[in-house]
């Protein structure tokens, strides 16, 4: 059994869906956050002297607060066991991406990420063990800024959000009905709900410690840049932009370019002597084996 609980963690998204994204990436930085500004603001950021603040604010909140804790839970927890707690919060997350493939038009992604619910659910004792994904059924997580991207909401401005850190204007006003398609939130134990929601940041905040050092130059934008990437990624389902050298009807014109750059005298210029080698030092028909 301990063979499924010690499957590595797949790579975390730049958005956690069903709980607050307090410093989930947003505050993967680290240390102080930069107060670099630009003299003209990205398009895609009309709002960054006050993003800025925020990302500032959610900072030292990390830094003294869920960092600390995320480190001592990493130290205590076998891996194992937070695997498993992975696992769980993942599996619960399933019945959104169902709810979204609906509305979104995915019967396909809906079916699949149904299977994955009631096979971990059930088969990998409640969502603890990802037979799913070793029996090779995967789901596209999808939740409801998605949703409104698929509905013709494409571009959104990039909002950083007290607690729940990077998002964007879609994806905010998506929020409230992701909430309510999380489980969690429907507990009627107050203690237990907070303790679940809690347990889920940590967790998700000791697995991105790891991945700080990936942190290069301006803090802010590196994360802002990387979750619109993300995001951009996550809507489209995978399908990258247009690209000619990606595109099935592409094809490579050698005449394209001038005989005279394949010149033998190409290689004297460059300062390469091959004057002193011979066929056999290059496999030829007198090398031998």
């Amino acid at each position: 059994m301990w063979q499924w609980l010690n499957n590595e963690k797949p790579a975390l998204s730049l958005r956690s869906k069903g709980v607050p994204l307090l410093m989930v990436t947003l505050l993967a930085t680290g240390g102080c956050a930069s107060t670099q500004m630009t003299e003209n603001a990205a398009p895609e950021d009309p709002w960054e002297g006050f993003n800025r603040k925020v990302f500032t604010f959610n900072d030292v909140l990390d830094r003294y607060a869920l960092k600390p804790v995320a480190k001592g839970y990493r130290t205590i927890t076998p891996d194992p066991v937070e695997t498993g707690v992975g696992n769980f919060f993942s599996n619960l997350g399933e019945l959104r991406t169902v709810l979204n493939s609906v509305l979104q038009g995915k019967p396909k992604n809906a079916g699949l990420a149904t299977s994955r619910f009631l096979i971990n659910s059930t088969v990998g004792i409640g969502g603890l063990l990802d037979y799913a994904t070793l029996m090779e059924i995967t789901a596209d997580k999808e939740d409801f800024g998605q949703t409104l991207a698929v509905w013709g909401w494409q571009d959104s401005r990039y909002l950083v959000l007290p607690f729940f850190g990077p998002s964007t204007l879609r994806d905010t006003t998506g929020m409230p009905a992701d909430m309510a398609s999380y489980p969690v939130t429907y507990v009627d134990d107050d203690a237990v709900r907070l303790s679940l929601t809690a347990l889920n940041v940590i967790d998700i905040r000791a697995g991105l410690l790891d991945q700080e050092a990936l942190i290069r130059g301006d803090r802010y934008r590196f994360i802002r840049d990387a979750y619109l990437q993300s995001r951009q990624f996550e809507v489209s389902d995978g399908v990258l932009g247009d690209d000619p050298f990606a595109s099935e009807t592409f094809e490579f014109d050698v005449s394209d370019f001038d005989d005279a750059d394949f010149e033998d005298n190409s290689f004297e210029d460059s300062g390469f002597d091959n004057s002193d080698q011979d066929d056999s030092d290059f496999g030829g028909e007198e090398a031998t084996n």
